[in-house]
């Protein structure tokens, strides 16, 4: 599972449609590093949450706004940074899904599933504009979800 240096950078318009790509590119980047199929799929996810949120709440749904996906490989950890054009957002203030007011609510689901699935995450607001969400995950724990979030 030791890789060096791998890097892949994807440039998508703010349509569900390319969804579904950036999520492919996460899945088989872990496979290729030997990640098993199921702690693939559950990256695959928290990927698939970020660029839906990039693209419905980041851009509000702008199709001349882009998204921009980057997937960095060093040794067993993978990072992967989605960034989107919008005016940002406080995560803060995204109620947990988990509180018995919340069941029924469809949102704050996704934040919950990345931070479930990913060892990190993290976000950043550029002054002119732009969210940074920045995921890590140690591939060598294998499929295991994040264990202090769960």
């Amino acid at each position: 599972m030791e890789r060096d240096g791998e890097r892949i950078e994807i440039t998508i318009s703010s349509r569900f449609e390319n969804i579904e790509l950036v999520q492919v590119i996460a899945e088989h980047l872990c496979e290729n590093a030997g990640l098993d199929e199921d702690g693939s799929h559950w990256i695959g996810m928290a990927v698939r949450e970020a660029v839906a949120n990039a693209i419905k709440h980041g851009n509000k749904l702008d199709v001349s706004k882009k998204v921009y996906a980057t997937f960095t490989l060093r040794g067993s950890e993978l990072e992967i940074t989605i960034l989107d054009q919008g005016e940002g957002f406080d995560p803060t203030a995204v109620g947990d899904p988990l509180n018995p007011q919340n069941l029924m609510k469809t949102s704050g689901r996704g934040i919950f599933y990345m931070r479930t699935f990913m060892d990190a995450v993290q976000y950043s607001f550029s002054p002119s504009g732009g969210t940074s969400l920045v995921m890590t995950k140690d591939l060598a724990k294998g499929s295991g979800l994040a264990s202090s979030k769960v």
